[in-house]
């Protein structure tokens, strides 16, 4: 089967310029570990999902242009057409869109950057419920895994809206060690799966806990 065509990375490019104006105007980003990130070939970014601004915020501060795979709820009027500009893939969530996994897969084919929330959507950001999509993405393209942990003073006991920062506060964007998802033995099978999404949950979980120690979060 034919991959649908990916989004262009020069789009993406466009959206990262955009994404660190914004972030670095309203809040007071601190990125560590971003020389962690592979400089060429495919990669998958994983990002835990606690703010509103996570996919921005990564977005504008990783060293690559990325494309995130965001809900399709998001993809509404001019702002659909505008993160289709800028090179954002539109998921639907609730069913297996093989249009969005083309796209990913062919993200990754081309040696680009896909960005991924695998909690799902917006909750604890403490990785603790993996969905399997990360899996199937690292081991069917070999494309190592980067742990992202965003932290951000929204965290904060007795803030009314957690899903945003206050202005001009800081952000910290901890990027980790590349990772293999897959065993070595190339197998997809739902078992392989299973297993490939144990490995990243401890290895995200292990990143985020790292990442709290060396914020201070």
């Amino acid at each position: 089967m034919s991959l649908p065509s990916p989004p262009t990375e020069r789009g993406a490019e466009v959206g990262r310029r955009i994404g660190v104006g914004l972030m670095f105007g309203l809040w007071k980003p601190r990125v560590l570990g971003a020389w962690r990130m592979p400089a060429t070939g495919p990669a998958i970014l994983a990002v835990n999902h606690s703010h509103n601004i996570d996919g921005p915020m990564v977005m504008g501060v990783a060293p690559r242009p990325t494309h995130f795979l965001i809900k399709k709820e998001a993809f509404v009027g001019p702002l659909g057409a505008f993160l289709s500009g800028i090179g954002q893939l539109k998921v639907d969530r609730a069913s297996a869109d093989r249009a969005a996994i083309g796209q990913a897969l062919g993200v990754l084919e081309n040696g680009g950057v896909l960005g991924i929330f695998p909690e799902g959507t917006r909750g604890e950001g403490d990785f603790a419920s993996l969905r399997a999509g990360l899996a199937y993405f690292a081991v069917r393209s070999g494309a190592p895994i980067v742990p992202v942990a965003v932290l951000g003073s929204s965290d904060r006991p007795g803030r009314m809206v957690k899903g945003l920062p206050p202005l001009r506060s800081r952000v910290d964007v901890v990027f980790g060690d590349p990772f293999e998802a897959g065993d070595g033995s190339g197998r997809r099978t739902r078992r392989a799966l299973d297993e490939a999404t144990e490995r990243i949950q401890k290895q995200l979980t292990s990143h985020l806990e790292n990442a709290r120690r060396l914020t201070g979060r």
